[in-house]
């Protein structure tokens, strides 16, 4: 896919991060080299991976959304949902005006009912369902007309669309809460039969289910909530997909897959495995696997602690923490607010559901402190740019941030250095 030019508003660019990613670009165009980026400051020292923040999808969304809202200043503007999992995109949009229709969890917050024709509703990255695509229809709104669902998500669902042409039922990787999972059951459901699997654990009891290692009734206890009605995981099993949340952990998802392919295997033979398991592996998202590839190598470092920002509800920064976390003390934070100071920060917790507040979490050492720095593909690099500079103020001479990017601010200078 060619790499389309977005309008982002000035208030989402950030001088640093943006100066290095441009510079990391000059000097890796065929994006082959992983190795993250130190900033060096003297007292601290930041590593920069090599990919990270706004994604296509996000970028798309945005200039879209906010363009819109520009060329439409008298008419009722509503968003289905979250556009992103970023509170400072979604409250500045909410700030120009622009209302929600649901809750992430799709709790009805307006009803589409009372929308008239001359109202613009504006679909979120994730996409949405078909039966929300009605509605809209029903009170005379293109569903399409301003529709910011990322190029990946829908290839996804073409892709499960092909697959349902040919009678195979499908495997959907994610979270079935999630806003993109939801929508993608809905398109999948259409044509074919449908289950989804949040992890390589769920995937395992599904194939055990197959394969007859455990009674069919533990479909029901564990899928039959996330299931199109009547799944038959022995008749519907027979020739199948596996698709996925674009977000989701890629290593994951291709987890996910090997799992039911063997399951398949154990079944039918391996001779025949083309006739009852399609290779989907083409339609992981090449930002997600970017950005997962980019922190590990970020994990690979001799970092002291790692900080993550990005919205609490965003699924891609929850796996980049998950990644982190198992290396350095790691810190999901939504913007420098919550740097409360050098011995205190509110962080959260995805595994306890809550923001925890941990003290000295800056560790008192010999040498420079090193901070991995990263942040989840809807996050604005200025929101991380804050973060950075907050850190900054912890520690006295510290070089400029002036003096420390004008490298990259000429990078085939650098490059040749």
């Amino acid at each position: 896919m060619a790499r389309k030019k977005f309008d982002i508003p000035e208030m989402y660019q950030s001088p640093v991060i943006r100066t290095v990613k441009e510079a990391t670009k000059v000097m890796d165009p065929m994006k082959k080299d992983l190795e993250p980026t130190k900033l060096d400051f003297g007292p601290v020292q930041f590593y920069i991976p090599r990919f990270f923040g706004f994604c296509y999808g996000v970028e798309n969304a945005i200039d879209i959304a906010y363009r819109t809202v520009a060329e439409n200043p008298d008419k009722n503007i509503y968003l289905l949902s979250e556009m992103i999992h970023n509170p400072t995109v979604n409250e500045d949009l909410q700030k120009r005006g622009v209302q929600f229709l649901f809750d992430t969890d799709g709790t009805e917050r307006i009803p589409i009912s009372s929308l008239s024709s001359d109202d613009i509703v504006i679909v979120p990255a994730f996409g949405t369902t078909l039966e929300i695509q009605e509605e809209l229809k029903e009170v005379g709104i293109d569903p399409y007309q301003y529709n910011t669902t990322c190029p990946f998500v829908e290839k996804v669902w073409k892709r499960g669309k092909q697959l349902g042409k040919k009678d195979y039922s499908l495997v959907v990787h994610g979270k079935h809460r999630h806003e993109e999972t939801r929508a993608t059951f809905s398109h999948s459901a259409d044509h074919s039969a449908t289950v989804v699997v949040l992890n390589p654990e769920e995937a395992q009891i599904l194939a055990d289910i197959m394969v007859g290692d455990r009674p069919l009734s533990d479909f029901e206890k564990y899928f039959g909530h996330k299931a199109t009605e009547g799944f038959d995981p022995i008749e519907d099993m027979k020739r199948f997909g596996v698709i996925n949340q674009t977000t989701m952990l890629a290593t994951e998802t291709q987890e996910v897959m090997d799992i039911l392919k063997e399951a398949a295997i154990k079944r039918f033979g391996e001779s025949d495995i083309i006739n009852h398991f399609a290779d989907t592996s083409d339609t992981l998202c090449y930002a997600t696997n970017e950005n997962q590839s980019a922190t590990i190598a970020l994990s690979e470092t001799d970092a002291d602690l790692a900080i993550v920002v990005g919205g609490y509800n965003s699924s891609n920064t929850m796996h980049l923490v998950e990644i982190l976390e198992h290396q350095f003390p790691t810190y999901h934070v939504r913007d420098a607010s919550e740097l409360k100071s050098p011995k205190k920060i509110h962080h959260f917790d995805q595994w306890k559901k809550e923001i925890l507040e941990t003290e000295n979490w800056i560790p008192e050492k010999d040498g420079p402190l090193k901070v991995a720095l990263t942040s989840g593909a809807s996050c604005p690099d200025v929101l991380v740019d804050e973060v950075l500079l907050e850190i900054l103020k912890y520690f006295g001479g510290s070089k400029s941030v002036q003096e420390v990017i004008a490298p990259y601010e000429n990078p085939e200078a650098l490059e040749k250095a």
